[in-house]
């Protein structure tokens, strides 16, 4: 799923900030998760969670509306709570392009959640996170709904300052942390664990207090904070996060919602878990872009971006909308490269139709800017590259580079720095 840049937030000093850069709004969520391709559904999240002894509510999954008045009959709860399984969020709120209002819905009555659920079923769900038109639903959560009188925050997450992970609580959950960081820093409780210990009771217990939780309850309460950290160890997760982590008037502690988000390093490890990684949902260009280890994110511009590393792409999109230009894309190359990983970049950005020049930025430190420059000349002449190319190129074997652009003969524009650079590709577009 996609990372909780607030529990990063809190977890770095709780300091929070806005970015001048462009790009900021549409990337952090992509470029702090250490996991950008493993997607899970909030039911398969806590499916994973129930298999660690971790309470959530009692669920069923539904693909038909008949399954899902099935699923409602068999919970035999007072009242239930019908969700549309999508990765994206603001699902209460959102709209169906059947007429339906709402991703989410409460009812005492098994017949309504059928109907309910015969109108999500197969149709678009718009959400403020969704594309325009929204995503289709394939599948419905039937839950018991249960009632929550008090809601707290609870996190666990790798933080660099601290060399491991960390627990990050607050007595003020079901809402935004960013916003309770912000307004009340001093009701956000942050705690490292060591990795050898793990997390022991008097740290589970101390943290269980900071949430509010008392008598019995905080105990109960504990545990479940020891049984989140065994999840996040259990599957090599970066983080797990609960919000809200809430207590029942019956007296229990009950996880509602939570983001897992995982290690891809782990995968050769965790392949139960990366085999119920849902990409229905991406992006095509991003999964293509996926299969060749490079990383690709859409814009809304027409100068396509190509570099390696998320900071220097951050730079190359504000300095093109500096002189008056806007970026279609980036695409980040990473470290490693290989002449075919090029020509596969280049396959990607020329196949969108919005693109009318291409700005390459490679600074060459593990990069060898031979090879980014062999990978260019061969797919300009394969591909028949017909928009402006305006190539910058620094580092590692650089004049080489260099020669073998101008020797190719091909239209290519040098820059001499990303400033030059970004001015040429701006005027390309302008001619």
């Amino acid at each position: 799923m996609a990372a909780s840049v607030a529990s990063q937030a809190a977890a770095r000093g709780l300091r929070t900030a806005t970015s001048k850069h462009i790009l900021l709004d549409k990337l952090k969520s992509n470029w702090l998760s250490p996991r950008r391709w493993l997607n899970l559904q909030e039911y398969q999240s806590k499916k994973l969670m129930q298999e660690s002894g971790v309470a959530v509510q009692r669920f069923y999954v539904a693909d038909t509306a008949s399954e899902a008045l099935e699923a409602a009959k068999r919970l035999n709860a007072k009242e239930i709570v019908l969700k549309a399984q999508i990765l994206a969020g603001g699902r209460g709120k959102g709209v169906f392009d059947s007429g339906l209002k709402g991703g989410v819905h409460l009812t005492k009555d098994p017949a309504v959640v059928g109907e309910l659920a015969n109108k999500m079923l197969g149709f678009n769900l718009t959400t403020k996170q969704t594309p325009k038109d929204g995503v289709k639903v394939k599948t419905v959560m039937v839950a018991e709904a249960l009632d929550i009188t008090r809601e707290t925050y609870f996190a666990i997450l790798m933080d660099r300052s601290c060399n491991g992970p960390v627990m990050v609580g607050s007595p003020q959950g079901g809402m935004d942390i960013e916003e309770v960081a912000a307004s009340t820093p001093e009701l956000i409780f942050k705690e490292a664990i060591d990795i050898f210990e793990g997390v022991r009771d008097d740290q589970a217990l101390a943290m269980a207090a900071n949430l509010g939780f008392k008598g019995p309850l905080q105990r109960q309460a504990a545990d479940q904070i020891k049984r989140l950290y065994d999840l996040f160890l259990k599957v090599d997760a970066t983080q797990v996060e609960v919000n809200p982590l809430g207590e029942t008037p019956e007296g229990q502690v009950v996880c509602f919602d939570a983001k897992i988000n995982f290690d891809d390093n782990a995968e050769f490890r965790q392949k139960a878990v990366f085999q119920m990684d849902d990409m229905t949902e991406s992006d095509p260009t991003e999964m293509e872009a996926a299969k060749w280890d490079l990383k690709y994110i859409g814009l809304d511009g027409n100068i396509a971006c190509f570099v390696n590393g998320a900071g220097l792409a951050m730079a190359t999109c504000d300095i093109i909308d500096l002189h008056g230009g806007k970026p279609a894309n980036f695409l980040d190359l990473g470290g490693g490269v290989k002449e075919r990983q090029v020509y596969e970049a280049f396959k990607l950005l020329t196949a969108d139709p919005k693109v009318e020049a291409i700005l390459v930025n490679i600074f060459g430190g593990i990069v060898n800017c031979a090879i980014i420059a062999n990978g260019i000349t061969k797919a300009c002449r394969e591909l028949e590259l017909k928009v402006p190319l305006v190539v910058r190129l620094e580092g590692t074997n650089v004049h080489e580079a260099k020669k073998i652009l101008s020797d190719s003969g091909l239209p290519i524009t040098a820059a001499d720095n990303l400033d030059d650079a970004a001015k040429k590709a701006v005027a390309a577009i302008k001619e």
